[in-house]
C-alpha cells in the first residue's frame, strides 16, 4: 500500500463503515439534508469511478470538477481517485472565455457540472476539442439539449458500487487550479503522496504525521468520534477539499452547504455541533460577527473548538470582536498556497502593530529569490518550502522553471509571499510581491494597510492597491466598504487614523467609498478589481 488518496480512504472506511462521514444541508432546520456513512459513501464514489472507466476515461487523464458544494462534489473527487483519473476544479463564476482557457489548458477529457451552468459549458464546449465525455448533475434545463451529458443519476446506476480498482500509486496525481485573481489560473501538480503530508498534514495536522500508510486506518480504529469538519468556502478552491479529505483521515464526519450564508451557518454549528470550522478571513468572519449580534443572537456556539482561516487573514480586530462573542474559541490564521500547502500558523500577538507573525514548519525558510539562500535576520526574502513540494505548472514550463527549483537534492517552491525572519525565527510576512506597491522608493504592501484601516469602527472591508503617480510613481489607494449606517470618514479621517498604526509612506493617499468590496465565492482578494477602481476614481 503506497500514500495513495483513494487507498488512505478505503482504509479508513474498512474500519469505520457505518459512522457518519459526510452531510449536506440545503436549508438548516428544514430537514432538507442527505447524511452518508463512510460505507454509503465509498459505495458512491465506486459507483462514479466504474462509470467513468466505463465511459473511456483512462489513468491519468484530467476530470473537470465544475459545481457548487455538494455530497456530489467530494463524491466525484474520490470517484477519480479511485479510477485514477485526475480531478481538476473548475470555478464556478467563470464565464465562457474563461472557461475555455481553462478546459483547454488542464486538457479536460471529462466534466461533471452542475446543471444550473449549463449555458456556460454548452457556450465553451465547441472550442474545447479534447473534453469528450459529460455529466450533468441535477434536472436538465434549457439548452440541456445541445450537450450529450448523462444525468447523474444514471451515471451512479449504472455504476458498480463495488472496488474493483487496478492498483494505484503514491505517483498518481490530483491538480489544483489556483483561483487566477493577479493572472490566468495556473494548475499546481501534485502528487498524492506529497500532497497527503503538505496539504493534510500526513494524516495528523496537529500532531505527528503517520510513518506508513497502514497506520492511519489503525490511528483512526483507535480512536473516537466526536469531531464535525464545517468548510464554509466553495470546494472549488484547495482550502475546502483538503479540509474534507484532513477529516476523512481522521475518520470523522464533514458538513456541507451549498453557499455560505451566515445565518445558515450558524443554525448547522448548532444543529450538527460543529467542532472545526474554515473560512477566508475577515470577508466571511465579520458576518458571523453581525449575525451573532443581530439575527441570530443566543445561538448555541459552545461546540466550537477551533476556527481557522486560509488564503486570507483575520484581522486583529475583526479576532477579537468574534472572541467577545465566542471567548472559548481557538481562532487559528493559517498561513499555506496551492503550491505548497500548510506552512505554519500565525502567532497570537500577529497584528497591525508586529505584523503578520508566522511560526513556520522545518520544510519552509525564507530565502534569497536570486541565491535561493536562507536570508539574514531582517532582511527581506521570498517564502520558500521542500520536501513534499508540487511537480510544477501543468501546461506552463516557464513558470515551473521561475517557482520550482532543486536544491542540496531536495525539491523546493519558491512562494510569491516576501518577508522577513526575526531573531526568534518568527517569519513576518510582508504579502505578496505582485501586489507590492512602490510608492517613492519605499515598498508597502497592501496586507499590512489593510489591517490598519479595518481596526477603524467605520469600515467594514478593505482592499489596497497602487494607482500610477507623477510624483510618488505609485501611492497607496484605500477601496473601503462602510459599515451600515456609518459616518461617511473623509481621507483626513483614515489618514489620522492609520498614523499610529504605520510608517507615514505606507498611509493611504487617496480614498474610495464602495457599497461593497470585490471578492472570490471564497473570500480572497480581488486585487485587479481593487485597482481598477482606484485608478478610475482617482481620474
Amino acid at each position: 500500500m503506497e500514500y495513495n488518496l483513494a487507498d488512505l480512504f478505503e482504509s479508513v472506511v474498512d474500519v469505520v463503515p457505518d459512522r457518519e462521514a459526510l452531510v449536506y444541508i440545503d436549508i438548516p432546520g428544514t430537514g432538507a439534508e442527505r447524511r452518508l456513512t463512510y460505507a454509503e459513501l465509498d459505495a458512491a464514489a465506486n459507483r462514479v469511478g466504474h462509470h467513468l472507466i466505463d465511459s473511456g476515461i483512462r489513468p491519468g487523464e484530467h476530470v473537470g470538477l465544475h459545481m457548487y458544494n455538494g455530497i456530489e462534489y467530494l463524491q466525484v473527487a474520490l470517484g477519480c481517485l479511485k479510477a485514477r483519473a485526475v480531478p481538476v476544479n473548475v470555478n464556478y463564476r467563470y464565464v465562457e472565455d474563461e472557461l475555455v482557457y481553462l478546459y483547454r489548458d488542464a486538457d479536460l477529457v471529462g466534466l461533471v457540472f452542475d446543471a444550473e451552468l449549463t449555458d456556460r459549458v454548452a457556450a465553451a464546449l465547441p472550442l474545447t476539442e479534447k473534453l469528450r465525455h459529460l455529466v450533468r448533475v441535477g434536472d436538465a434545463v434549457p439548452g440541456a439539449d445541445a450537450l450529450d451529458a448523462v444525468a447523474f443519476a444514471d451515471a451512479e446506476a449504472a455504476g458498480s458500487p463495488e472496488r474493483g480498482f487496478p492498483p494505484r500509486s503514491g505517483d498518481d496525481q490530483f491538480i489544483i487550479y489556483t483561483g487566477g485573481t493577479t493572472g490566468m489560473p495556473k494548475g499546481v501538480m501534485w502528487r498524492q503522496e506529497d500532497l497527503f503530508f503538505s496539504g493534510m498534514g500526513g494524516g495528523a495536522p496537529t500532531g505527528e504525521p503517520v510513518k506508513k500508510p497502514e497506520e492511519l486506518a489503525e490511528r483512526v480504529a483507535a480512536g473516537g468520534s466526536g469531531i464535525t469538519f464545517f468548510p464554509t468556502p466553495p470546494l472549488m478552491h484547495g482550502t475546502s477539499t483538503l479540509t474534507a479529505f484532513i477529516g476523512f483521515n481522521f475518520g470523522q464526519r464533514i458538513v456541507l452547504h451549498r453557499k455560505f450564508s451566515p445565518e445558515d451557518v450558524l443554525r448547522t454549528i448548532q444543529q450538527e455541533k460543529v467542532t472545526s470550522m474554515s473560512l477566508v478571513g475577515d470577508a466571511m468572519l465579520r458576518p458571523l460577527i453581525d449575525a451573532l449580534k443581530g439575527p441570530m443572537k443566543g445561538t448555541d456556539t459552545s461546540s466550537m473548538f477551533s476556527v481557522s482561516s486560509s488564503g486570507a487573514i483575520m484581522s486583529d480586530t475583526v479576532r477579537r470582536q468574534f472572541l467577545e462573542l465566542v471567548p472559548n474559541v481557538m481562532l487559528l490564521n493559517n498561513f499555506g498556497s496551492s503550491e505548497s500547502g500548510f506552512n505554519g500558523t500565525a502567532t497570537d500577538d500577529a497584528g497591525p502593530e508586529r505584523g503578520f507573525r508566522v511560526r513556520v514548519n522545518s520544510r519552509t525558510q525564507v530565502v534569497d529569490p536570486a541565491t535561493r539562500e536562507p536570508i539574514a535576520v531582517g532582511e527581506v526574502g521570498r517564502v520558500a518550502q521542500c520536501g513534499h513540494v508540487p511537480l510544477g505548472y501543468y501546461n506552463d514550463p516557464r513558470k515551473t522553471a521561475e517557482t520550482f527549483f532543486e536544491k542540496d537534492g531536495e525539491r523546493w517552491v519558491l512562494l510569491g509571499d516576501m518577508a522577513t525572519v526575526d531573531e526568534e525565527g518568527v517569519v513576518i510576512v510582508l504579502g505578496r510581491g505582485s501586489q507590492c506597491i512602490n510608492t517613492g522608493g519605499e515598498k508597502v504592501y497592501p496586507e499590512e494597510v489593510e489591517q490598519a484601516l479595518k481596526s477603524h469602527p467605520d469600515v467594514y472591508d478593505a482592499l489596497v492597491a497602487g494607482v500610477p503617480d507623477t510624483k510618488w510613481g505609485h501611492h497607496v489607494a484605500a477601496v473601503v466598504q462602510l459599515r451600515t449606517g456609518a459616518a461617511r470618514p473623509s481621507l483626513d479621517d483614515i489618514q489620522t487614523h492609520c498614523r499610529n498604526r504605520l510608517a507615514g509612506y505606507k498611509i493611504p493617499r487617496q480614498l474610495v467609498i464602495e457599497d461593497s468590496i470585490q471578492r472570490s465565492p471564497s473570500g480572497k482578494a480581488d486585487y485587479r478589481w481593487a485597482r481598477e477602481v482606484a485608478v478610475r476614481a482617482d481620474g
